[in-house]
């Protein structure tokens, strides 16, 4: 059976030279192009294909938020294509990712295909808990602020601003965000998002709540130290005592 092989980068020359090399493999069958991490997402979740080229360095939705949007299960065997520094690449080799350091020729290019099309052969995949720990290696040496989320919109996936959020709730393994009317749900932990969310902006108020500060209405006191915080939607979630000074910090 032909691999199906999805190339990801916002600039279509690059998207190109990758398509030229790749399609001369007798391996390779259908070929797909995104030219943004949202449209990568949703054809991932269409397609399954079988290899991604992933650029690391895109606008909106970068190569490592394509990856951290979707289940380890439905990850394709990954090989970043990246301009990133000597830290991203030890990282990248203690972590056996594949990847390709731009510019790039026709035989290096090939030799990742190969790599991943003998992972394939041998039954291992792309995701797994070894890029999880990649992701998490360089997101804490590396937090950069989220201002969007992505998110599965009714018809295809969408980037919420982060600004529209009120509050976001943990569940299992997926988080429940909550914007006005609309609730949306992605996966990752409160843990994750509360590294990249702006600490100016959302507080922690238990273990398994974070609140947008200007959704704040009033705080009541409950029992045992603990308190409610009221919302500007009505919602109440109760502040415990472990994470109090985090709001608090915010009062007159």
């Amino acid at each position: 059976m032909k691999l199906k092989v999805l190339i990801v980068d916002d600039e279509r020359p690059a998207r190109a030279k990758v398509r030229r090399f790749v399609a001369a493999d007798p391996d390779v069958g259908p070929i797909f192009e995104a030219p943004d991490g949202v449209r990568a997402v949703d054809l991932i979740r269409e397609e399954s294909p079988d290899i991604a080229f992933l650029d690391v360095q895109m606008p909106g939705l970068d190569g490592f938020d394509v990856v951290e949007a979707l289940a380890p299960d439905a990850l394709p065997h990954v090989v970043f294509v990246t301009a990133f520094d000597d830290y991203a690449v030890r990282a990248f080799d203690m972590h056996a990712v594949d990847y390709v350091m731009k510019p790039f020729d026709a035989e290096r290019l090939g030799r990742a295909l190969a790599r991943a099309k003998a992972a394939i052969a041998s039954g291992r995949d792309g995701g797994g808990p070894h890029v999880e720990q990649l992701l998490a290696d360089l997101r804490r040496d590396q937090p950069e602020r989220l201002e969007r989320l992505l998110v599965q919109g009714a018809e295809r996936s969408v980037l919420l601003p982060v600004s529209r959020v009120d509050r976001l709730e943990s569940a299992r393994n997926y988080v429940v965000l909550h914007a006005g009317r609309e609730t949306f749900r992605v996966r990752s932990t409160l843990d994750r998002l509360e590294l990249r969310l702006d600490p100016r902006r959302f507080v922690r108020v238990s273990r398994t709540a974070i609140v947008n500060v200007d959704r704040v209405a009033e705080l009541k006191p409950w029992s045992h130290g603990d308190w409610v915080v009221v919302l500007t939607d009505g919602a109440k979630l109760r502040l415990s005592r472990t994470f109090r000074d985090r709001l608090e910090r915010f009062g007159p």
